[in-house]
């Protein structure tokens, strides 16, 4: 009878731990997501880490990568996860220059990197492209509005005693879609001396201070309006669409069936106006990116539940 009465236990304590697995959160996984080096990308990241790990996902940020080191990263299956932009992909990574709209350029790069084991997802309302600007007050007391403005502008003060300044990052000094190109398609001559590279984060200053006359800017930047900047139409079509979207490796996405849902889930709720503001409460009011993000995600009631 003893025996029977363990037996029964052991089938109770059988199930029991049966059903427990069955509740446990099975696709939980350790993730590596990776980002690139400006505020925008950091935010990206902290959205995706913080609302997965509500998901009962554990997610490693890899930040501050390159775009092409990142790229390699994702290719040779270090990197699980990434944020990335369209004109990026097809410019950087696959030599594309072809002019196309959001959804052509969108469907191109989706087309051309699934054979290499890289799926991009619901792309976000979000564009965040290249621009030159200007600090508004300077552009309106020089009749700058467009960029063929701003090329006059720097040509006709170049034989001049006071060159133009321009500020760029260190990357788009170098990008096949950056300075060279850009300057081919306008006319514009810029001497060594005239271009001067830092980083990203730091071109919107040197504009707001005049260190520089004008400088290189993404469009979703909070400090654009912060700052009041001017951003210069782009009137000859020169920057491509910049839609940003996850982008993760097949053979993870094929581990965790849930995991392309829940991604563009997140995807849904980024726009311009949404990452405008984000930026501008991390780059302007110096708020910690982990605190913006987890309001953003308590707003939408994405946010891990508190223990």
């Amino acid at each position: 009878m003893k025996m029977i009465v363990m037996f029964r236990r052991g089938l109770a304590a059988a199930a029991a731990f049966a059903i427990a697995l069955s509740c446990a959160p099975a696709w939980a996984a350790s993730l590596t997501l990776g980002s690139k080096n400006f505020t925008e990308q950091h935010l990206l990241s902290e959205l995706t880490t913080q609302y997965l790990a509500g998901k009962g996902y554990e997610v490693t940020q890899k930040t501050d990568l390159a775009s092409v080191i990142l790229r390699k990263a994702q290719e040779s299956g270090q990197i699980d996860l990434a944020w990335d932009y369209t004109g990026t992909g097809l410019i950087v990574h696959h030599g594309i220059q072809k002019k196309m709209s959001n959804e052509e350029a969108y469907a191109e790069i989706k087309r051309l990197d699934e054979p290499m084991g890289l799926i991009w997802l619901n792309p976000a309302a979000l564009n965040n492209t290249y621009a030159l600007a200007m600090k508004r007050s300077r552009a309106e007391a020089e009749g700058v509005r467009a960029l063929s403005d701003l090329v006059r502008a720097v040509n006709r003060n170049n034989g001049g005693g006071k060159r133009w300044q321009l500020g760029f990052d260190m990357e788009f000094a170098g990008r096949p879609d950056g300075l060279r190109p850009l300057q081919k398609l306008y006319g514009m001559v810029l001497s060594r001396p005239q271009i001067r590279q830092m980083d990203s984060g730091l071109v919107y200053n040197a504009i707001r201070d005049g260190f520089v006359d004008a400088g290189l800017v993404y469009t979703t930047d909070g400090r654009i309006p912060g700052f009041d900047l001017l951003v210069l139409e782009d009137d000859q079509g020169f920057f491509p669409a910049y839609s940003a979207t996850p982008v993760a490796r097949k053979d993870v996405l094929d581990r965790h069936p849930g995991l392309a849902d829940e991604l563009n889930r997140l995807s849904a709720l980024l726009d311009n106006d949404a990452m405008s503001a984000m930026n501008a409460e991390v780059d302007i009011r110096h708020r910690p990116v982990r605190d913006v993000a987890a309001e953003f995600l308590r707003s939408h009631g994405l946010a891990k539940e508190e223990a």
